[in-house]
């Protein structure tokens, strides 16, 4: 069972390795357009559209989030933050953009439907398990975790002398 304990955080990797690849790709279709997204000003027209106002700052903010925290989930870097950051930006995406589509994706590309819910409840799933668990191994987080118990442990080693 040992064994498999130590396995497990590789899950983890890469649960956290796929939501961040994600997130950074959105991120830079919403912030720069790479990729064939709207880039800022688009993104910012279409959060008018959908009454989020401010649009311009609260476009920044996703799209800043989905990029920055991408990026930060690759490296592991305060993973339990940034997945409450990214689940937050998923549950307004879910609220304002996808709840009225349904559950399924448009896997058929039907004109005049939106996608579901389906996609965002994965990430936002994943996230959750990401806040709960950690960022497993390869990561920021769990080399300052192992640091800091090193630490402790040769400070408790230097009171027993």
């Amino acid at each position: 069972m040992a064994k498999y304990a130590a396995m497990r955080a590789y899950g983890l990797t890469a649960l956290r390795l796929a939501i961040g690849a994600v997130f950074i790709a959105h991120g830079g279709q919403k912030l720069m357009g790479l990729w064939g997204g709207p880039g800022l000003p688009g993104t910012t027209a279409y959060f008018a559209s959908l009454g989020l106002e401010p649009a311009y700052p609260l476009a920044i903010l996703a799209s800043g989030t989905e990029s920055i925290g991408g990026i930060l989930l690759i490296l592991g870097w305060g993973t339990r933050w940034v997945s409450l950051a990214l689940a937050i930006v998923m549950a307004v995406a879910i609220w304002k953009v996808h709840y009225v589509n349904g559950f399924f994706m448009n896997w058929t590309g039907a004109a005049g439907r939106g996608h579901g819910i389906e996609f965002n409840l994965v990430l936002v799933a994943g996230l959750i398990c990401l806040m709960f668990n950690g960022p497993g191994a390869l990561s920021f987080d769990e080399w300052r975790n192992q640091s800091a118990e090193a630490e402790a442990r040769g400070r408790a080693r230097a009171r027993k002398v």
